[in-house]
């Protein structure tokens, strides 16, 4: 199994908006990836793994966990190429629970346990990879 971590500016969607819809019975399609690393760890995620939920821009932390629910698929917001084929994929998440507690990326990188991270190494990348140990560290200091 693998973890992740995909970042979502909280003023566009946030983790209590994917709450509200996993609520109501819904999923979020994770559109809107535009960069080629991001998509394909999206395209190397099964159903049932785990991710990060990091609001990014505004208050950069980590602030709960979600769930992929379908494998990556075309991004209805995507266009396609000269070939008629949809470049961009992305994958459908639920919530799972909050962070007890956000941690922040201030946090994160006074680590030193996670200074491989790659939401440090590769500070740009939308949706990166955790490893196990990471995660566990990470799901600790959030409370969990």
């Amino acid at each position: 199994m693998a973890y992740w971590l995909m970042k979502s500016e909280p003023d566009v969607f946030s983790f209590d908006d994917l709450i509200a819809k996993t609520g109501r019975g819904e999923v979020e399609e994770w559109h809107g990836v535009r960069n080629y690393a991001a998509r394909n760890n999206m395209k190397a995620m099964e159903v049932g793994e785990e991710a990060f939920f990091y609001h990014s821009n505004i208050g950069k932390e980590i602030v709960g966990i979600m769930k992929i629910v379908a494998k990556a698929h075309p991004d209805s917001t995507g266009e396609l190429n000269a070939k008629g084929e949809v470049v961009w994929e992305c994958v459908d998440v639920q919530s799972v629970k909050p962070f007890a507690r956000p941690v922040t990326l201030a946090e994160i990188k006074a680590t030193e346990a996670l200074g491989n991270l790659e939401l440090v190494k590769l500070s740009r990348l939308s949706v990166s990879k955790v490893s196990e140990e990471e995660w566990k560290l990470l799901c600790q200091m959030g409370g969990l």
